[in-house]
């Protein structure tokens, strides 16, 4: 028989145990998450605690784990900002193209858009309003 006689899985009933599988199953789902660096390294640092009571003959056991996944890896983006001289508001959007004012064709559904996204048929349409027929105003 064995002097020290503790087995992790069976310390808190379990619960240590049940703690760290919980913790093993962020790590494989940090590893397998496509956002973050492959190779990282990813750690578990399981700290027990002993403290004895003035007897010496009990002690309490505590547990701690820390857990150091890979972080997300960042996402950057281009953005268009401008006055919309109508209404006079500040607008934003992502720029879909890879460069202001270029069309694009969209790989999602196979329709030509604006560089922040928008249908091209949608805005000549909204174009063919705005038109001054400068001619009529001659006379």
């Amino acid at each position: 028989m064995k002097n020290i006689d503790l087995q992790l899985s069976n310390l808190s009933e379990g619960a240590i145990q049940e703690k760290l599988d919980g913790e093993l199953q962020k790590v494989f789902e940090n590893i397998h998450d496509p956002n973050t660096e492959a190779t990282s390294k990813r750690t578990i640092t399981i700290k027990l605690e002993f403290k004895p009571d003035e007897s010496r003959k009990t002690v309490a056991l505590n547990s701690d784990f820390i857990t150091k996944l890979a972080p997300v890896e960042g996402v950057s983006t281009t953005l268009l900002t401008g006055k919309d001289f109508a209404s006079g508001k500040v607008e934003a959007h992502e720029l879909c193209s890879s460069a202001p004012g270029q069309t694009y064709i969209d790989p999602l559904d196979g329709e030509p858009k604006t560089d922040i996204g928008e249908p091209i048929d949608v805005v000549e349409k909204e174009e063919k309003r705005r038109v001054i027929d400068l001619q009529k105003k001659r006379g």
